[in-house]
């Protein structure tokens, strides 16, 4: 099942459940599928799971040790295992990228969409400025993780940018807005992190006081084209995790000469897409 599957899944069920209002209840999302939420003590590796008892009724646990965020997503995505009828698979850290089972991922999609609902999500992206800052504060608003918030954020915003997460120097997973990927900047999975970019210099130690230029051949393979890009990041030391955000301040970005060496199909869950007119106003920083 394709990301846009999950997707669409994901807000016919939110339809079903009627109105929401800002932050999403979880608990009544659990209510949907006639679940009850417990908050327990569960293993350290483990962020929650679900049990269906008789005449279809469930328990969801979730870990009582982890953010308050962490527990609304981790509810989210029990519920997807219902409504997608997907078997879970813990065999991977939910934190991990590298080793994410594919109906896990699909799971996160779900999640993601139920926290982050596209009819309430979108214009607030829209209107919102470029950079880690404005993510920050729809995570707020949403109660959601920033990771969770900053790849919808890239998927769903009109201007040429990206959102990339990155474990152990190496990228795992990257967002791309349809105007970045009409414009053919391919970010390859499994790519060392630019030692000398904002991101990598953040890893080392650095810490940068605003976004700052970014070299386009450094993030996307193939790239000859032209266009000035930005990058602000955040790095997580506890999971050696960077968060990337890579965004062009042109309106009109053209294409490189070649095409990349690899294409969207090598990726086992493919971006959401959305052809959507670039905006007038500039995503510069000073």
């Amino acid at each position: 099942m394709d990301e846009l599957s999950v997707a669409l899944k994901a807000r016919e069920f939110i339809t079903k459940c009627g109105n929401v209002a800002l932050p999403v209840s979880v608990d009544h999302y659990a209510a949907q599928i006639g679940a009850v939420v417990r908050i327990e003590k569960l293993e350290e590796n483990e962020d929650a799971w679900s049990v269906r008892l008789a005449e279809n009724k469930y328990r969801i646990c979730v870990n009582c040790a982890r953010t308050s965020r962490r527990q609304r997503f981790s509810v989210c995505h029990e519920v997807a295992h219902v409504v997608l009828d997907i078997a879970a698979d813990h065999s991977a850290p939910s934190w991990s990228f590298a080793r994410r089972p594919p109906g896990e991922i699909a799971c996160d999609v779900f999640a993601a969409e139920l926290l982050l609902p596209h009819r309430l999500f979108k214009p607030r992206v829209d209107a919102a400025e470029m950079d880690f800052s404005a993510i920050g504060e729809l995570a707020d608003e949403f109660d959601a993780s920033l990771l969770a918030t900053g790849s919808r954020f890239a998927t769903f915003s009109r201007d040429p940018c990206a959102f990339v997460v990155s474990e152990g120097g190496k990228v795992r997973y990257s967002s791309r807005s349809a105007a970045l990927r009409d414009a053919k900047a391919w970010i390859r999975p499994g790519m060392e992190v630019p030692r000398d970019s904002y991101s990598g210099r953040m890893r080392a130690g650095e810490l940068p006081s605003a976004p700052e230029a970014a070299e386009p051949s450094q993030w996307f393979e193939g790239w000859d084209g032209d266009g000035s890009l930005y990058e602000d990041a955040k790095h997580h030391s506890q999971w050696d995790q960077t968060l990337t955000l890579l965004w062009f301040d042109d309106d009109v970005l053209a294409a490189p000469t070649e095409k990349p060496t690899m294409s969207d199909d090598d990726f086992l869950l493919r971006e959401l897409d959305g052809n959507l007119p670039w905006p007038g106003r500039s995503k510069r920083r000073p």
